[in-house]
């Protein structure tokens, strides 16, 4: 399968979200990827149902919501309602992870879990079976911008060994610091969703910089 690309549009102009959710969806952009933080979690607060819900008439492509939030399970269904086509829950954040896992399920949308950096994959082992996706953070959550934590390529090879093993068909993302400085290496360590926040909107075309993430890594390598 061909990598996919979530531009996070939590580095686009909030004062013309519009436009840039509809620039992405003109894009080669696969996923549009929208950080939920709540200022409990991680000492940021960005945004809720009310945005998502307003963004949404704006692109078809599908609305990866990553909740950096405690107590999520609280609000799976009105972020599925908001337009959430993926939600993902931090392993830290659920006290009872698998029942969240199904709740998001039950919704009708996929199931993700996100792991802080100092998290290892190895936690996911009982639930893995019922993880679409596994989002690893290679920045601390809370703020876009940061540097690329490299301990993540080999949580991802660990990942991507435990997944073939198993037979899943679970996706892996990056989020934090990734751009085509760190790309290829991610995906060559097996990497299926790169998602993208300032190297997209603070690129001088944020269109044509999409374009090049898309054309990494064209064989990836296990």
């Amino acid at each position: 399968m061909k990598h996919l690309i979530a531009p996070s549009i939590l580095a686009a102009d909030f004062a013309n979200l519009a436009k840039d959710v509809q620039m992405l969806e003109e894009s080669q952009a696969d996923w549009v990827h929208i950080d939920v933080m709540d200022g409990r979690f991680v000492p940021n607060i960005s945004f809720g149902f009310p945005v998502i819900k307003a963004i949404k008439p704006y692109s078809k492509k599908v609305f990866d919501v990553h909740l950096m939030i405690a107590e999520p399970e609280k609000y799976i269904e009105q972020f599925r309602d908001a337009g959430a086509d993926i939600i993902t829950v931090h392993y830290e954040a659920c006290d009872h992870l698998h029942r969240t896992l199904q709740q998001i399920k039950a919704t009708g949308a996929q199931a993700g879990v996100a792991l802080n950096p100092h998290t290892p994959v190895s936690l996911l082992s009982d639930v893995l079976e019922d993880v679409d996706l596994v989002c690893l953070m290679s920045v601390n959550p809370g703020f876009g911008g940061q540097k690329f934590i490299y301990r993540t390529l080999q949580k991802v090879r660990d990942l991507k060994e435990e997944i073939i093993t198993r037979n899943l068909k679970t996706k892996i993302e990056i989020d934090g610091g990734v751009g085509l400085q760190n790309a290829e290496v991610l995906l060559q360590a097996g990497a299926d969703v790169l998602v993208a926040g300032s190297a997209v909107f603070k690129a001088p075309n944020p269109m044509d910089m999409i374009v090049q993430l898309k054309s990494v890594g064209k064989e990836k390598m296990v």
